[in-house]
């Protein structure tokens, strides 16, 4: 279980392969060893050691995809560093991660300049190591494997500060194989990747691919327009998309003058999706099957999947079945397991758990209780083993002392006409201790009122669920990896609805 062993197998099995494609170049397997290969002993000359920390800043890349591998190849440990934090943050990461080497786009490298005095770090960029590559002779692989570290990966910062997920080489490697199990990747599949590498999405994506020996295409983030041509030109037949970038394709302008009839899978997770968006999304990617992921960084992305999606039903927007190798449990706050159907914290434990928090061995112990890592998620399982996950426990409203979850009320106001996008959280009410609040982006043309959003929700919500109050913005604050940023909707509105959600098991604990 070592995270280049796809690209010696598909070297041998599969030699003209396209492993990566980006933009007018293309790699076979065997190119994308060799630079991989040759990358490394560049690493090692400049005094990376196994074990040691790389760190890396820039857009998805074929450069920045052959220095993880290069990095995997010498047995360092790759620490991806989000592109949107700020200079502070990447001070933070750089010092906290104990990097000794810093690798960057050319246009991010000046961010660096001022975070590498926190550290001991030297700084490389990227197109130099690629120079230095060509002229550098192939390193043997060190095949670093098993329980070995194989990256630090930062946990969404939502809520306060990221905190450096370890995921092992067998972490990886087990998500990446048992989803392969679970949702068979064909070999001559082609999967566009936009997902950031620095998230674990994309990261365990493209693992997927390259020990599946099938291809991965590469776009520097997120464009709706240039994901769109590539879908229709390119070949592509599956790609990994969150709700919010599904949204952005299917309001594009242009989107009806596009041919996606090629596209044979559609991959879906980070957060839920509401009803509307997905039958609209259904409809415009006809022969696409649809498979909603579920998963997190501290699980190497994977718990469950749901390939059944396009059957419609009540099933339609379940998370799924368990994949192969991850047992979960549904957990009231006092630890015991809760019946088929109610709703309780989902726990989890399988080989592609992370083993903790780099230099956070007090968070750790709270993340798991009796071996299970505690997800923090609100969610309920069907007598068939079916999950559906609720809500993060930490956005839960608590008003007048009912439970509402914002997921539900999001999926509510989704339905209006004139609703392009929302989110709900919780803001301090005198009365009610927390009152629903909801923020709208209206969709183009369209001027919903806060009167006419309360007559729809109060037919398909009961009237303590509805939204006290709107708010109208023109766009969501979103992560990189495409979530709300409900920590900054929450800033001028008193508390936000996590000091008074019901604690989580890993709460009580603390």
């Amino acid at each position: 279980m070592y995270l280049t062993q796809g690209l010696h197998r598909a070297s041998r099995l599969y030699p003209s392969t396209i492993a990566l494609r980006e933009g007018a170049r293309a790699w076979t397997y065997p190119e994308l060893l060799d630079w991989a290969a040759r990358k490394a002993a560049v690493l090692r000359d400049t005094g990376v050691r196994r074990g040691d920390r790389v760190a890396l800043l820039g857009a998805n890349s074929a450069s920045y995809v052959s220095a993880m591998l290069a990095c995997w190849w010498l047995g360092a440990v790759i620490q991806p560093l989000n592109t949107r934090w700020n200079d502070a943050e990447l001070a933070q990461g750089l010092a906290g991660g104990g990097a000794r080497l810093a690798l960057a786009d050319p246009a991010m490298s000046p961010r660096l300049a001022g975070s590498l005095s926190a550290c001991a770090a030297q700084a490389l960029p990227l197109p130099e190591l690629d120079a230095l590559a060509e002229a550098a002779p192939a390193l043997e692989d060190c095949r670093a494997g098993g329980d070995a570290l194989a990256a630090i990966l930062y946990t969404g910062g939502t809520t306060g500060l990221p905190k450096g997920a370890m995921l092992t080489h067998a972490n990886l490697w087990s998500a990446a194989v048992a989803r392969l199990a679970t949702v068979p990747t064909p070999q001559d599949s082609r999967v566009l990747l936009v997902a950031p590498l620095f998230h674990v999405a994309g990261l365990g994506r493209l693992m997927g691919q390259l020990l599946a020996g099938a291809s991965v295409v590469m776009q520097r983030g997120f464009d709706p327009g240039a994901v769109l041509q590539s879908l229709q030109d390119d070949g592509i037949s599956e790609v990994l998309l969150v709700p919010s970038m599904i949204q952005m394709l299917l309001d594009a302008p242009d989107f009806a003058t596009y041919r996606l009839g090629g596209v044979q899978r559609v991959i879906w997770g980070a957060s839920p999706i509401a009803p509307a968006l997905l039958a609209r999304a259904l409809d415009a990617f006809p022969n696409a099957q649809f498979v909603h992921a579920y998963g997190m960084t501290e699980t190497s992305a994977l718990v469950a999947l749901n390939a059944d999606v396009r059957q419609g039903g009540p099933r339609a927007l379940s998370a799924g079945r368990p994949a192969v190798g991850v047992e979960v449990r549904i957990l009231a706050a006092d630890g015991q397991d809760v019946p088929p159907g109610a709703v309780g914290e989902l726990a989890v434990r399988g080989p592609m758990v992370v083993a903790g928090y780099w230099n956070r061995p007090d968070e750790t112990a709270r993340m798991f209780s009796d071996g299970w890592l505690l997800t923090g998620d609100a969610a309920r399982q069907d007598d068939d083993g079916y999950l559906y996950v609720v809500d993060r426990l930490k956005d839960m409203i608590v008003t007048g002392g009912e439970n509402v979850y914002a997921a539900e009320v999001e999926a509510a106001l989704a339905r209006h006409a004139g609703v392009a996008r929302c989110a709900v959280i919780g803001v301090a009410h005198e009365r009610w201790g927390e009152a629903v609040h909801a923020v709208i982006v209206a969709r183009s043309g369209a001027a919903p009122d806060a009167a006419a959003l309360n007559a729809h929700c109060r037919q398909v919500l009961a009237p303590y669920k509805c939204p006290k109050s709107y708010e109208f913005r023109d766009d969501l604050p979103l992560s990189a990896a495409g979530k709300v940023l409900k920590s900054v909707l929450r800033q001028g509105h008193g508390f936000p609805s996590a000091a008074s959600a019901a604690p989580t098991l890993q709460e009580k604990q603390a």
